[in-house]
């Protein structure tokens, strides 16, 4: 896919994904193009799909959501219609950051957020616990974060 960007694109997406409140004016001033050059790469790579959306990265520890676990789920039934309702449900749940269908023995792995063990006991009891064809949810928990960056290398 990075085959078809050029290194300017490329460098674009660097600092994008580093600082998103970057103006065309100081991208254009770092890279040495034109504000009209970039602002015209910018909307091109929003239109082809490269950039999907530009988001704040919040401190977690700051709005109360210090909890992290990595939940492993195994359904019972693994027909196209129940993987895509299992999906579909867990996406509505606020706590739930990620969601990832998996290969091996668990079907899926879930982030999830929360303020504290009791905020995760309340989600998996009364959310997570109640949709259906669940077989299993081992849970993890987070001691330390070493690493956590939102930057794919180009």
């Amino acid at each position: 896919m990075t085959n078809e960007l050029d290194p300017t694109d490329i460098e674009i997406l660097k600092l994008l994904q580093q600082d998103a409140t970057l103006t065309n004016k100081e991208i254009s001033f770092k890279l040495h193009k034109s504000i009209a050059t970039i602002h015209e790469r910018i909307k091109r790579l929003k239109e082809q799909g490269y950039i999907l959306r530009t988001v704040s990265i919040l401190n977690r520890k700051k709005i109360n959501k210090s909890l992290i676990a990595f939940s492993q789920v195994l359904l019972n039934d693994h027909a196209a219609d129940t993987l895509a309702a299992f999906e579909r449900e867990v996406s509505k749940f606020p706590e739930v950051m990620e969601c990832f269908q998996m290969t091996g023995t668990f079907d899926f792995i879930l982030r999830i957020a929360t303020s504290d063990m009791d905020a995760y006991h309340d989600f998996y009891r009364n959310k997570l616990a109640t949709l259906p064809n669940i077989t299993t949810v081992q849970s993890f928990f987070v001691l330390s974060e070493t690493k956590s960056d939102t930057a794919y290398p180009l």
